[in-house]
């Protein structure tokens, strides 16, 4: 069977090619791409081949293919329907961490069924959800804090509606962008320009990617407060006040990232079984604020450094889906 599949094949340049897929294997199954997200911040390092070689081997997806810089086919965050392999997974949707591509090949244990109450695009937001879920872990919440969360990107976003779900928690997301406040509103979160970030907060999410967002929340933290980073600055330098009020605050500075189960679930949850409750957490129909209109596969070569915001700012919601043909 022919499929074809994205390739950044330079900075800034994509392509479809084609490929052929044999029969599945034992272990395999076979799954048609229903639709498929477009996560920015790291997606956006990959296509500008921003990856440093220091993480060449920390960034690969797990069914990636060529290799960084370029040629490579990259993406983690696929929908479709499994047409051949496992007859328990026979004709049901699955999540997969798969890149962009009409067709593929996957490890019938790599591929988790969707629940029924999770339409296909909003489906396609699981692995962002699998990482808000693993920031959550890492910090801890306890009812009751005064929370920030700085940057309101797809992770940034599902990470506040999760802390938003904790009892007594005073929480205000927190980003640059002021359009950003309509899908904060969606998602019933106070919002607030880094201008009118509130002080002497306990908790802080920074998910901007921006060194600026890290200063303001080393500003905003109370003391003793635990500032939890979410983001990825790829190969750029993030500069910080270390000097000022960080030592007499006894400040906490904790990195976040889903490529290990947090600790605090570590060895009680397995990757398949986090993926599997990221899922189960998509059923809220106010997450479909987060998802742009649908860009087809043909399409994403000509569009895909538009929908990374490459060159310019970035219009629309969070998460670009692409649609696939049946």
């Amino acid at each position: 069977m022919t499929a074809r599949a994205f390739w950044t094949i330079a900075a800034g340049e994509g392509v479809l090619r084609e490929e052929m897929l044999p029969p599945p294997a034992a272990d395999q199954v076979l799954v048609r791409t229903l639709a498929s997200a477009i996560s920015r911040g790291t997606e956006r390092l990959v296509f500008s081949g921003r990856v440093p070689p220091s993480q060449w081997a920390a960034m690969a997806c797990p069914l990636m293919a060529g290799a960084f810089p370029f040629p490579v086919k990259y993406g983690y965050a696929a929908v479709g329907v499994v047409e051949a392999g496992a007859e328990n997974l026979l004709g049901r949707r699955v999540f997969v961490l798969h890149p962009h591509q009409d067709r593929f090949l996957a490890p019938a244990a790599m591929c988790i069924p969707v629940p029924d109450a999770v339409p296909d695009r909003r489906a396609v937001l699981a692995a962002n959800m699998e990482t808000a879920l693993n920031i959550i872990w890492d910090a801890r919440p306890v009812p009751g804090e005064r929370a920030l969360v700085i940057g309101a990107g797809v992770v940034g976003l599902l990470a506040a509606h999760l802390l938003s779900r904790f009892p007594g928690m005073e929480l205000t997301l927190c980003d640059a962008d002021p359009s950003r406040q309509n899908v904060a509103a969606a998602l019933g979160l106070r919002f607030c320009l880094p201008a009118d970030a509130p002080p002497e907060r306990e908790l802080i999410i920074h998910a901007s990617a921006n060194p600026e967002g890290l200063r303001l929340a080393l500003r905003a933290a109370a003391f003793e407060a635990r500032i939890i980073e979410a983001s990825w600055f790829g190969d750029a330098e993030c500069a910080l006040p270390l000097g000022e009020a960080f030592h007499a605050r006894r400040l906490s500075l904790v990195s976040s990232q889903v490529g290990a189960v947090s600790p605090a679930m570590r060895g009680r949850r397995s990757f398949a079984e986090r993926l599997a409750l990221a899922l189960t957490l998509l059923t809220d129909a106010r997450l479909d604020a987060l998802l742009g209109g649908p860009t087809g596969f043909a399409e994403l070569p000509a569009r895909m450094a538009g929908l990374l915001g490459l060159g310019g700012t970035v219009a629309g919601a969070p998460c670009p889906v692409v649609t696939y043909d049946a």
